[in-house]
């Protein structure tokens, strides 16, 4: 339990990239943690929810290093009507976990380290496949922002929630 908790505040950590990669340097986020990172974040509100819901927060803000694969608000939106609801319910909540801690590898991994193919495994236990031919992508999410760091390790934000298999 306490290694899906870490992959989910990872993935919460990667959400808030975007909003702070025009605005804040490397160098001011490297003081804050990941869901830090996320909570002040425009674009990674539904992540942050997500990731309290399903009470991952202090594991997140734990000592890391996590790479956090984070889906924006867009991403979440795009889900078939009504999932994110469901998701959200107290009685779904291992679900919830699952899912998000799918989004979180842990280590630091930086996109220089990627190569095309790699398997990485993720904090909910299941493999995730990373491509870096013609741009990279993550179990099939595109990367649209990369190497978001935080004190705690790096967010790599991603156009879609990936699903572990079965989901």
């Amino acid at each position: 339990m306490l290694r899906r908790t870490t992959l989910a505040l990872t993935a919460a950590t990667l959400l808030a990239g975007p909003a702070f990669a025009g605005s804040h340097s490397s160098e001011e986020m490297m003081g804050k943690d990941i869901v830090a990172t996320a909570m002040e974040a425009d674009g990674f509100e539904t992540l942050v929810t997500a990731v309290e819901a399903a009470g991952l927060v202090e594991t997140l803000q734990g000592e890391g290093p996590f790479t956090v694969f984070a889906p924006t608000d867009e991403a979440f939106a795009a889900l078939p009507e009504g999932t994110l609801d469901t998701l959200l319910m107290e009685e779904n909540k291992d679900q919830l976990t699952a899912i998000l801690t799918y989004h979180v590898v842990p280590g630091k991994v930086m996109s220089t380290d990627l190569t095309d193919g790699m398997e990485a495994e993720t904090v909910e236990g299941s493999t995730v496949t990373i491509m870096t031919e013609g741009g990279v992508t993550v179990g099939g999410a595109n990367v649209v922002t990369a190497d978001i760091e935080a004190s705690n390790g790096v967010i790599h934000v991603i156009d879609q929630v990936i699903m572990p298999e079965g989901m």
